[in-house]
């Protein structure tokens, strides 16, 4: 078996003011850390993982907070595929969330259509709500360390959120007689 590392984070932040105990929660979940209990968090160990986990332990210690950060292997098989599961799990909850919002952007597009809604405002809005969809996947693809169960469905999900606003676009652009 070769040994898959990881970075184990242990850390206690006071819990006023809140703030702080929840900027770190985000840094950690935002760098796709999975918490194995309240205040004990694992990452896949890579240098850029490194660097941020100790740049977070300063913070934490601003913070009046106290952290360790230990590199940790499994003590087999079984217990890797375990962690690894969970990383999965957390990865496709994600891509779950993400394919709803992929349904309620087809459906708003869909109401616009509907309505015979062809302006330049809404066609800017869903652009930009398009945009934060590309941009929310890639997130979630830069911590998916293990390949989650969903991601080519996300991505066609994506790809399909695409040619609707496409396909929208080539309408508004008829309504102003602009392909004509």
């Amino acid at each position: 078996m070769t040994e898959m590392a990881w970075l184990l984070l242990t850390y206690k932040v006071p819990p006023e003011p809140a703030a702080k105990r929840i900027a770190v929660w985000r840094r950690l979940k935002g760098m796709g850390a999975v918490y194995l209990q309240s205040g004990v968090c694992l990452l896949p160990k890579t240098d850029d993982h490194v660097r941020r986990l100790k740049m977070l332990e300063n913070d934490i210690g601003e913070a009046k907070g106290e952290c360790v950060i230990l590199e940790t292997v499994a003590l087999d098989r079984g217990q890797e595929e375990k962690v690894i599961a969970r990383f999965k799990a957390d990865r496709d909850e994600a891509y779950e969330e993400f394919i709803d919002k992929c349904d309620d952007f087809e459906r708003e597009v869909a109401k616009e259509v509907t309505a015979s809604h062809f302006t330049y405002a809404e066609l800017e809005e869903n652009d930009v709500d398009l945009k934060k969809l590309q941009g929310w996947l890639g997130k979630i693809r830069k911590i998916d360390f293990y390949g989650g169960a969903r991601t080519a469905e996300a991505e066609e999900r994506l790809k399909g959120c695409e040619v609707v606003l496409d396909d929208y676009a080539r309408r508004v652009f008829d309504a102003h007689d602009e392909n004509g």
